[in-house]
C-alpha cells in the first residue's frame, strides 16, 4: 500500500509528459523517492521540460487514496510497472503506462500467444463474418484475443472469441465505471479481463481512445486487420503496432471499398495476408508449442450464439413466428427451422416474419416493421450472420431456409 499511493500520485499529474516522468523516474528510482525529493529539484532536473511538475510538488496523497478506495469498491486491481504481475510485454514499449488498472483475471501476457484484431466500426457484412472467424479460430488454435470491444469489427472479433469459450483481454479507453453493454459482462464471466489506465472518475476524451492503441498492441504480439479506411483507428492501431515491432496480418478486402483501403494499404507495405486463424497461429507455434496448435473446428456462422446472448434472449415460442415463414409444421423443414429460430430476439423474429417473399426491399422492411433504419439495418446483419437472411443488389433482402 506505501508504494502503490506514490505511483497513483505520479500516474495523475496533470500535464506531465510522459517522457518526463520516466527520465525522472529513471533518475529517482522509484515514485516514492521522487515524493521525498527536496522541494524544487525535479523542476531544475526537468529544465524547460517542466510543465505539470508543479502539481507534483503539491506532494498530495488525497487523490491517491481516494482511488485506492474507489478501486477496491469496484474490484479493480491496480498494478504499477514495478508489480509481477504487470505484464514484461507491455512493460518493454516506449512510455508504457505507469499504472493499469484490471478487472477480471488478465491472463499471463507474457506466456500467452496474444492476438489482437481490429478494424473499422462501420464494417461489412463479410468483415463481421471474418472478425468473429478469426475471433473464434485463434481461440481454437490456443490464442488470447485482445479487442477495443468497440462495435463493429472489434466486438464481433471478442464475440467470436468467446463462442469458443477463449480468452479475451478488452483494453479500455475509458474508466471502468464507464464501461458499459453486456460484452464487458460477457469477457468478465467467460474468465478474461478489462484493462484501462484510467483511475475510477476520470474524465473522459475522446483522445484515450487512441492513446489505448499502445496498451492494446504492447499486450500482443500480432496484430490482425480486417476492414480499415485509409483515415481510421483501425489505421493508426497497425502504425503503432509496426512500431512497437509486432507481426502485422491482414484480413484482404474488396479492392473497390473504401472500408477496406487501409487494410489493402498494410498488405502492400509487406503485411502477411491470411484468411484463416491457423495462418495467424502457425506464425507462433514454434516459440509456443505446448499451446498452439492447429484446431479441426472450424467457425461456423449460421450456428454462431454466443453463450450469453443464447441466455439473454430464451428460445421464443414458435407459434410467435408467422405462419409466411413456418408453413409446413409437421415436416422436417419445420423442425430444421424452428431449430435455427432459437435464440433469436424479437426483433429478430418480427423482420424474419416481415420478408414474406424473395427479395424484399430494405423500406420495405422498416416500414412493416416499424422499427428505425439503424435498427433494422444492424438486426438484418445479425441474421445475415447467423445464415438465416441473404442481401441482395439494391438492399433487397432474402430468407435463407433450408
Amino acid at each position: 500500500m506505501s508504494a502503490l499511493k506514490y505511483w497513483l500520485w505520479l500516474s495523475m499529474a496533470p500535464g506531465l509528459s510522459p517522457r518526463t516522468c520516466h527520465a525522472l523516474l529513471d533518475y529517482y528510482g522509484s515514485p516514492e523517492a521522487m515524493y521525498f525529493a527536496p522541494f524544487g529539484e525535479m523542476k531544475r532536473l526537468a529544465g524547460n521540460h517542466a510543465e505539470g511538475l508543479d502539481a507534483l510538488e503539491k506532494r498530495d496523497l488525497d487523490s491517491a487514496l481516494r482511488i485506492i478506495d474507489a478501486c477496491n469498491d469496484q474490484n479493480i486491481t491496480i498494478l504499477t510497472a514495478q508489480d509481477a504481475g504487470y505484464p514484461d510485454r507491455l512493460r518493454s514499449i516506449n512510455l508504457p503506462p505507469k499504472v493499469i488498472y484490471v478487472k477480471g483475471k488478465l491472463p499471463a501476457v507474457d506466456d500467452e500467444p496474444v492476438i489482437a484484431i481490429v478494424g473499422t466500426r462501420r464494417a461489412s457484412y463479410y468483415g463481421l463474418k471474418m472478425a468473429r472467424r478469426f475471433g473464434y479460430e485463434i481461440s481454437k488454435c490456443g490464442g488470447v484475443v485482445v479487442s477495443g470491444l468497440t462495435a463493429g469489427i472489434d466486438a464481433n472479433a471478442a464475440e467470436g472469441t468467446l463462442s469458443a469459450d477463449g480468452k479475451v483481454i478488452g483494453v479500455l479507453g475509458v474508466p471502468h465505471e464507464q464501461a458499459r453493454g453486456h460484452l464487458c459482462l460477457d469477457v468478465l464471466h467467460s474468465g478474461g479481463a478489462l484493462v484501462s489506465e484510467y483511475p475510477p472518475g476520470t474524465p473522459v476524451y475522446s483522445s484515450y481512445f487512441r492513446a489505448r492503441n499502445r496498451i492494446s498492441a504492447g499486450l500482443s504480439l500480432g496484430v490482425v486487420v480486417v476492414e480499415a479506411p485509409e483515415r481510421s483507428g483501425a489505421r493508426l492501431f497497425a502504425n503503432e503496432a509496426a512500431d512497437q515491432g509486432k507481426e502485422l496480418f491482414v484480413v484482404p478486402g474488396d479492392a473497390g471499398e473504401d472500408r477496406c483501403a487501409g487494410s489493402n494499404a498494410i498488405l502492400k507495405e509487406g503485411a502477411k495476408p491470411v484468411t484463416e486463424g491457423w495462418d495467424v497461429m502457425c506464425e507462433y507455434a514454434s516459440l509456443y508449442p505446448e499451446r498452439v496448435h492447429r484446431s479441426t473446428e472450424r467457425f461456423r456462422p449460421e450456428n454462431f450464439i454466443t453463450p450469453t446472448n443464447a441466455k439473454r434472449n430464451p428460445p421464443p415460442e414458435t407459434e410467435k413466428v408467422s405462419k409466411k415463414v413456418i408453413d409446413n409444421e409437421n415436416g422436417k423443414g419445420y423442425i430444421d427451422l424452428k431449430k435455427r429460430l432459437e435464440g433469436l430476439s424479437e426483433t429478430q423474429l418480427k423482420l424474419i416474419s416481415v420478408i414474406d417473399r424473395p427479395s424484399v426491399q430494405v423500406d420495405e422492411i422498416i416500414e412493416k416493421s416499424g422499427y428505425t433504419a439503424a435498427k433494422v439495418l444492424s438486426e438484418l446483419t445479425m441474421l445475415q450472420i447467423e445464415g438465416l437472411v441473404k442481401q441482395e443488389p439494391g438492399k433487397r433482402f432474402t430468407l435463407i431456409i433450408k
